[in-house]
Formats: structure tokens, sequence, C-alpha cells
């Protein structure tokens, strides 16, 4: 089988109505319960490692509220497996840890050259997220350090002096902050990374769709965004212990959100040892 490049030809943008990311939640729950504990591992690694931030930065609140909030911002690499999972079963196939596994493991096995763009284009999302967060990171420690009133060193300090302060407007600039550099982000990557996995693409050609659905599906992506945010804080804020079914919930869902937003089956499929869809039965 000849070993296909990618299309030049650019992915298909549908709209949707306002209220559709409902659905991809109830399509979410759907292979959460068919995928079982492959998908909830997920949530479970998500947690520890928010466990392990808060560790690590527990006397310093400064650091830890940006180090949290920009951990979400790879989310979308992360829930890489969860992407995967869902492609199983909508292909009908065996969605389990070892198809996770392969997902992280065997992704770039179809490629003859391991040095071309198309190759890496996944480690070089991976990348432009991590540095977005890290950059998110040191701002928000920045404004936070520069502009209290006092040392914040705890939620508590978080709460009363950024977040109740009567004077000044620290708390106000540091959401603004946070969301002039969330929305671009959650722009490149609401759809990137499924589209990345799902066909033979290149990076640039997932963030330019991923903008267009954007742009083409303004109410329903602000809907999404702001469900993705109050499900996050919920997570976060019930001692991170909420992240087990939200991180699982949300990445499937994303995964509905792009079959639903983006028409890429005219591209060669990523995987060339999977049936073509036309064979698979798709949803």
């Amino acid at each position: 089988m000849p070993i296909p490049t990618p299309s030049s030809n650019a992915p298909l943008v549908r709209t949707v109505g306002m209220m559709q990311p409902l659905i991809w939640l109830v399509m979410a729950w759907r292979d959460i319960a068919k995928s079982g504990w492959a998908s909830i591992l997920h949530g479970v690694a998500l947690t520890l490692v928010g466990v392990f931030i808060v560790a690590m930065a527990r006397h310093h609140f400064w650091l830890l509220a940006g180090a949290l909030s920009g951990f979400m911002v790879i989310a979308p690499v992360l829930a890489t497996g969860l992407y995967a999972l869902s492609r199983a079963i909508e292909r009908r196939e065996k969605a389990n840890l070892s198809l996770v596994l392969k997902a992280w493991l065997n992704w770039q096995s179809s490629h003859v050259s391991k040095w071309d763009n198309d190759y890496w284009c996944m480690v070089q999302f991976g990348f432009l997220l991590a540095a977005a967060a890290t950059g998110w990171v040191l701002t928000s420690a920045a404004l936070i350090t520069l502009l209290a009133p006092v040392p914040i060193n705890g939620p508590l300090d978080f709460v009363q002096h950024v977040m109740l302060a009567r004077d000044g407007w620290l708390f106000e600039i540091w959401l603004a902050m946070g969301g002039l550099m969330a929305a671009p982000m959650f722009a490149s990557s609401v759809i990137a990374m499924p589209l990345l996995l799902d066909r033979r693409v290149t990076l640039m050609q997932a963030v330019l769709t991923s903008w267009q659905v954007v742009l083409a599906n303004p109410v329903p992506m602000a809907f999404w965004a702001s469900i993705i945010m109050i499900f996050t804080l919920l997570g976060l804020g019930s001692l991170l212990l909420g992240l087990i079914p939200v991180m699982p919930m949300l990445g499937h869902a994303s995964w509905h959100a792009y079959r639903d937003l983006v028409d890429a089956s005219h591209l060669p499929a990523r995987d060339p040892l999977s049936a073509p869809d036309s064979q698979l039965g798709e949803m």
C-alpha cells in the first residue's frame, strides 16, 4: 500500500447549532461507558499530575494559580488517547488501553522519512501549547508577585488580596490577561489535535482549520469554551478529584466536536492500516 502524503486540500468546515455542545457531552458519556477504565485512567493520570503541581507549589500560590491554569492549556494533547478511543468506538473497533498506547507510541509508524514536517506535527503542536502554558505561568506569577499588596502564599491569600481586594484591579487584569492568552489558544486547538490524529494534514492546516471552525461557529464555540471552563473549574475546585470524570468527558466530547464541525473524509487517513471510512460504518 503506498503511503499517502499530506494533501493540499483543506478540510471542509461545517456549522452547528448553539446547543450542539450538549450533544457532544452526551456522546462523550456513551464513549466512557463503552471504553471504561481506558477512559477513566486518563482522568486519574491528570489528577495525579495536578496533585504533584499542588504539592510542589503549595507554598507559592502566586505560581500555583498560573501553573494549574496553564496545565489546562496542554490538555488537548494529553487527551490524544481519548480521541483514539472515540474513533475506535465510532469504527466499531476495540477501545482499550492497548489502543491508547498505540495512539501515543505508533502514530508515526506509517512514515518513510522521520524528518519530514508531517511526522513531527503532533510533537510540534505539543511544544507550542507547552510554550503557551509556560508563558501564561510566568505572566501570572509576575502579575501576582508585582501587583499584589501582600505576598500570596495560599488560596485564602489569593481570594482575600486578589479576588476580593477593594483597591486596585489586579484580579480583573489577571482575568483579562488569561483570557487574552487563552482565546487564541482555544481557537488554535479546539479541533486541531483530533484532526492531526485522524488525518494526514500539516500542523498549519490543522491550526487554520481550527480557526475557521471558530469563525464559522462563534456562538456555539463560545458556548463550548464556557462549558470547558466551567467543568474545569469544578474539577479544580473539588480538590482535583472532579478531574477524574471531567477529563475523559471533555476529551471524548472534543472528538465528537471535531466530527461534527469538520469533514476531512477526502483527506488521507493517518493510520493506513485501518479500513477505509466507507467500510467502517461511520456514525
